[in-house]
């Protein structure tokens, strides 16, 4: 039987490396050691550790992933704080999702970026049939976990089969 596996996708690094020269809003980027760890870095969807040097930009998660498929998002075009690190890291070093041990956000979108619908998700169980029921949709393309507490955007998640067996 074919199964369904999600990804969650970091920050590309081309993105990255544009972010910690000058942010989505246009300011530049204010690399700071962490002194206490635990932020939730989108280039390696991992928390930070005490000391590392991290950065807080703006980041338009949607309007980066319409300017590579052409969509038009319009009003639902939106940009957040995001931390990373400040300089380049190898990136994800599992393939489970990250972050899913509190309350998220599972917010659907069309091909055209247009908000679909989004869901509550509370816990780690819930994430795999709250994926698979916004995929069921044909109309959603890509999903954006974000924070309940502060709407942040974690990762995305897009649409695509990759081969496995149960």
């Amino acid at each position: 039987m074919t199964t369904t596996r999600y990804t969650a996708r970091p920050i590309a690094p081309q993105v990255l490396k544009e972010l910690r020269v000058t942010d989505d809003a246009g300011r530049p980027a204010a690399p700071f050691p962490d002194t206490e760890g635990g932020a939730p870095l989108r280039c390696c969807l991992r928390r930070s550790d005490p000391g590392e040097r991290i950065a807080l930009v703006s980041y338009a998660p949607l309007r980066r992933w319409a300017a590579e498929t052409g969509a038009t998002p319009g009003a639902y075009d939106e940009q957040g704080p995001v931390f990373i690190h400040a300089e380049e890291c190898a990136g994800p070093d599992t393939e489970v999702l990250p972050f899913t041990g509190s309350h998220r956000t599972l917010r659907r979108y069309s091909a055209e970026g247009h908000i679909l619908g989004g869901r509550l998700v509370e816990g780690t169980a819930a994430f795999p049939q709250a994926l698979r029921e916004a995929f069921d949709d044909p109309a959603v393309e890509l999903v954006h976990v974000r924070a309940v507490e502060y709407g942040c955007f974690l990762y995305e998640v897009r649409r695509g089969l990759e081969e496995g067996r149960d």
